[in-house]
């Protein structure tokens, strides 16, 4: 029996941080499908992203406070910054939109925000379980898998822009959206890799 408890808030903590990118992510995916209702999407999303903030900034002041940390206090804050990463760049893909006053979007953008919307699920379930290695592991691998599928989109995407003879501003604009979702997925893959490093050394 501990003498000291250990502070296992932070496991709850950073649920709510895997909610807040799953969140953020679904939203992204609804202003893409409703482009009409951007500037309300965008407000919501912004809104999650600073709940993601409040949330990070939560856990490291609850690092420098606890006495005894669950994991590693430089674990925690990897962690907590990565996830709150993903969120900030969903964020950033959607004030793009806006900036760039989008009124019709291109399908990849949907498929994108799908396979982003399955990372973040992936996500979820690991930070829920992320005493379980095995669990850990394996949303891992699915993480990595829809960062690879993500690629490959990204880049059939990319490549359609530039056929034909395009609009110079459109392929501008849509170059800095899709750069800015397929960061969004490598980020889940950086969070997976932290997942996976705590989860095996508490194994």
């Amino acid at each position: 029996m501990r003498l000291i408890p250990r502070d296992e808030v932070f496991f709850d903590l950073f649920n709510e941080m895997a909610k807040r990118a799953k969140t953020a992510a679904t939203l992204l995916k609804q202003l893409f499908a409703e482009p009409g209702q951007l500037d309300h999407y965008v407000g919501q999303i912004k809104a999650v992203e600073h709940e993601a903030d409040n949330l990070t900034h939560d856990i490291i002041n609850r690092i420098d406070k606890s006495f005894v940390t669950p994991i590693d206090r430089e674990d925690i804050h990897l962690l907590a910054s990565q996830l709150d990463e993903v969120v900030d760049l969903v964020d950033g893909t959607a004030r793009r939109a806006a900036m760039f006053r989008i009124t019709q979007v291109r399908e990849p953008a949907k498929r994108l925000c799908e396979v982003l919307i399955r990372a973040t699920d992936a996500i979820e379930v690991a930070v829920k379980d992320m005493r379980n290695s095995k669990i850990v592991v394996q949303q891992s691998r699915v993480i990595k898998e829809r960062e690879e599928e993500g690629d490959a989109l990204y880049h059939e995407a990319v490549g359609l822009l530039f056929k034909g003879t395009p609009d110079p501003l459109d392929v501008i604009k849509w170059k800095e959206l899709y750069d800015t979702l397929e960061r969004a997925l490598d980020q889940c893959e950086d969070v997976a890799n932290a997942l996976e490093s705590i989860s095996l050394k508490h194994a």
